[in-house]
């Protein structure tokens, strides 16, 4: 099953009262589906994106790269920003970026349906990086397979993704690894969390009428 086929199954802005009945989406839950899927179309879009609600994106410059279905590589250039005193890639630029690199990969296979969170990272430094760097998902394949898999039961689940950092050596024709990070991602359906929003009001206007 196909990433487009499970968001045709799962329509991504239409829940569901407790007695079955859809729930409308309302006008913001429209927009931000939208804007959520324009932010993964390309790297123009999410380049204008990143500039309003994830700056550090934006200032880094980091770019999302797709080749074919499984892989999938972003670019950190090696600009004055993300450089420190002694003119090598920062460690905070490499580290930070690792989430945003991951977090791309993993928001474009489950579109606008559902919120990602990182709640744990772990990062090896190897050796200096003195260029630009390119992430790399690990086993990007298999992620996939189990994302979708994960996506067609319908509820929250936990993801482990691991990338691989590379310095791009352009006079060599190869890359050289300069770290290595581990990260574990927790994907919520929207309609999930709606869904939990509507019951505490629900809650709280019976408290209130209690009272």
């Amino acid at each position: 099953m196909t990433r487009a086929e499970i968001q045709t199954e799962l329509p991504s802005t239409m829940g569901f009262q407790p007695d079955g009945t859809p729930v409308r989406p309302t006008l913001y839950q429209r927009l931000e589906a939208f804007i959520s899927r324009l932010s993964t179309k390309n790297n123009f879009w999410h380049r204008v994106c990143s500039l309003i609600w994830l700056p550090f994106a934006w200032r880094s410059g980091i770019q999302m790269r797709r080749e074919g279905q499984s892989r999938f590589a972003a670019i950190l250039p090696f600009k004055r920003v993300n450089r420190n005193w002694y003119n090598a890639m920062a460690g905070a630029a490499l580290l930070g970026n690792s989430e945003v690199a991951a977090g791309m990969f993993l928001f474009s296979e489950c579109g606008s349906d559902y919120n990602v969170v990182c709640k744990q990272m772990h990062y090896e430094f190897l050796r200096p990086c003195l260029g630009p760097a390119v992430y790399t998902i690990r086993g990007g394949e298999d992620v996939i397979e189990s994302v979708q898999e994960q996506i067609g039961g319908g509820g929250e689940f936990n993801i482990d993704l691991n990338l691989e950092i590379n310095q791009i050596l352009k006079n060599r024709g190869r890359n050289l690894r300069v770290g290595r990070c581990s990260m574990t991602f927790h994907c919520t359906p929207k309609r999930m969390i709606e869904a939990k929003q509507r019951r505490k009001r629900k809650h709280a206007s019976r408290r209130d009428s209690k009272a």
